[in-house]
């Protein structure tokens, strides 16, 4: 298959087996050396189920010739940055930059409650991380990116909104693609052949702002934080009782809200903790999972006991539409 080729021939076999993505992955090798031969390629990592697909067929591919750049700022899911360093550093023994720029962004972020100014801020901040570690390297010519091919079929053949999309023109990288003609169920079928983990390769769907969407109005650290540790108890629920594999996307949402509530025996205020569970084909329309009562109370206890600030736990039943799958 043509790493240069945006339109996905009609004969190309859907992948779904073992067998399918490992011919694919033997072709990808092969094409990436073509491509790149001795140069450099820089990724930008952020351990969504595309990137980490394309690090480890680059890695499989080039070894250390690939330039792995994994920016956290501050708005991942509890433990996914650690789960990046783990696998890639670790593991796959990768060429892993790790920018920890939490303070960079939440101190751009302080005071700011519009949605869109916060994607905005979010988005470009990004890009200055990403362009000054660019800078930093010497000899890239390449830059890797987790397209797949519905960012092509939405976007005419270029991926407008991808994070790295807004890099100076000074800074001229030659694209490597290798997942560019797949949908999403594929790229999962080639990642759980190349060894990676199902809890990257099955991990839903996250905007790229991550938690800074769902932490609603203007962030603080502590309702954040609280949104951070709440979330983690819902995914660990929903794992242990088999709704991750029947549910499309679950997550919490905490609003720039208060309301009294008690503990020991004293009132206190505290923010409500809003529980999304949505099933989709193609997030178009969405329709809401129904949560047996006995889990939702036992998410509510844990959240609302182990939760530092969060005394309520409300379920979101809006499909989509009316509704949108995220708040903001």
């Amino acid at each position: 298959m043509n790493l240069n080729s945006n339109v996905r021939p009609e004969e190309m076999a859907r992948i779904t087996t073992k067998e399918l993505a490992d011919k694919f992955i033997d072709e990808q090798v092969a094409e990436i050396k073509k491509q790149v031969g001795n140069g450099k390629v820089l990724l930008a990592l952020s351990g969504g189920v595309d990137s980490s697909v394309v690090a480890a067929l680059l890695i499989k591919a080039i070894g250390k010739q690939l330039v792995c750049v994994h920016v956290n700022h501050g708005l991942m899911r509890k433990g996914e940055s650690e789960k990046v360093i783990e696998v890639f550093g670790k593991q796959l023994d990768a060429n892993l930059i790790y920018i920890d720029a939490t303070d960079r962004y939440l101190d751009k972020l302080a005071g700011v409650s519009d949605p869109e100014t916060k994607r905005k801020i979010i988005g470009s901040e990004f890009i200055r991380i990403f362009e000054e570690e660019a800078r930093k390297l010497e000899g890239v010519d390449f830059l890797a990116q987790g397209t797949i091919y519905p960012d092509i079929l939405e976007s005419d053949g270029v991926k407008a909104h991808h994070n790295v999309g807004g890099l100076p023109d000074d800074l001229k990288f030659e694209l490597v693609e290798p997942v560019k003609l797949l949908f999403k169920d594929e790229v999962r079928v080639v990642g759980k052949a190349l060894g990676l983990p199902s809890e990257m390769v099955d991990r839903q769907p996250f905007p790229g702002p991550g938690l800074g969407v769902r932490c609603l109005g203007a962030i603080t650290r502590d309702r954040l934080h609280a949104l951070r540790e709440a979330d983690a108890i819902l995914r660990e629920e929903f794992d242990k009782n088999g709704l991750n594999g029947k549910v499309w996307q679950y997550f919490i949402t905490v609003p720039d809200m208060k309301s009294v509530g008690v503990r020991n025996n004293a009132r206190y205020e505290g923010w409500p903790a809003i529980i999304r569970a949505v099933n989709t084909t193609d997030a178009m329309s969405a329709t809401i999972e129904e949560i047996p009562y006995s889990l939702l109370h036992h998410i509510t206890n844990r959240i609302t006991s182990e939760v530092e600030g969060i005394n309520r736990v409300l379920y979101d039943l809006t499909p989509k539409p009316v509704g949108t799958i995220e708040w903001e």
